[in-house]
């Protein structure tokens, strides 16, 4: 409701409501949403469609709103309430100690090996026949060698900054709608470390690009075409019992992180049920 009022002065649900039934038929919009633009503007008016959304989706996609699938933005809720969350879920935030922490205990036993700089499909048949059970978190094209064909990504790339300063922009994230800026957010990663040093903080501003395979590929893209070839990999996949597929890449799958902890522990209590 905040962002309906600034944008169009209502100060009602039913007001707000009214503004974007009326902006919905204006663009036509009628039966289910045929694609990402279409259920925009079915959600939220095409004025915030055009201000919010349109810049940003199309350059962190590299594709027009009109070729990305639906359900990509319905991720997001929409609510008629002066509530700002970002998200709906009742427990939000980074873990106390970051990320880091969680790693540095899983990998403390004397009996778990870390090996950096390896890359596991060089030599994927060895391990595959040395240990009962693999966790892949990669892209399952690449486990596969592209078999069936290579899946799309989109990838980042990160400028950094280093200022003398112990706070550059006032919040952790600041997204940047518009088409005209060539970053779709900017980071700044003392709001999220408790331990950061004074009198220092740095910035980071991600660019989306295109992937190939000489990129991290950090998102899968999940039109149509896309999702009929993940199939024969799921299919694929589903037959190597000694493998589990995990993760954005192994799953091509959007997650966001509360969502890759939730499959893991499913998929934890999977195989001890088994």
């Amino acid at each position: 409701m905040n962002t309906f009022y600034q944008m169009w002065g209502v100060k009602r649900p039913e007001e707000a409501a009214a503004k974007i039934a009326e902006q919905k038929a204006a663009a036509g919009i009628s039966g289910a949403p045929k694609n990402l633009e279409e259920q925009a503007i079915s959600l939220i008016g095409t004025d915030i469609y055009s201000k919010l959304i349109k810049g940003y989706t199309e350059k962190q996609w590299g594709r027009k709103a009109t070729e990305l699938p639906a359900f990509i933005i319905r991720r997001l809720p929409v609510r008629y309430t002066f509530d700002n969350n970002y998200f709906n879920h009742r427990y939000q935030g980074v873990p106390a100690d970051g990320y880091t922490a969680i790693f540095d205990k899983l990998l403390a036993s004397d009996l778990i090996a870390v090996k950096v700089n390896t890359d596991f499909l060089t030599d994927k048949e060895t391990y595959l026949s040395e240990f009962p059970k693999i966790v892949y978190t990669g892209m399952i094209d690449a486990f596969f060698d592209y078999k069936h064909g290579e899946l799309e990504y989109r990838s980042v790339r990160f400028e950094s900054e280093v200022h003398e300063s112990d706070n550059v922009q006032g919040n952790a994230v600041i997204n940047y709608t518009d088409a005209e800026t060539l970053y779709t957010r900017v980071m700044e990663w003392r709001h999220f470390d408790k331990h950061a040093d004074t009198g220092k903080s740095i910035i980071s501003k991600e660019f989306p690009q295109d992937w190939d395979r000489s990129k991290e590929a950090y998102y899968p893209v999940n039109d149509e075409k896309n999702s009929e070839l993940f199939k024969k990999y799921r299919k694929e996949a589903n037959e190597l019992k000694n493998v589990i597929f995990g993760g954005r890449l192994g799953n091509y799958q959007y997650y966001d992180m509360d969502q890759v902890f939730g499959a893991a522990l499913k998929t934890v209590e999977k195989e001890f049920n088994e």
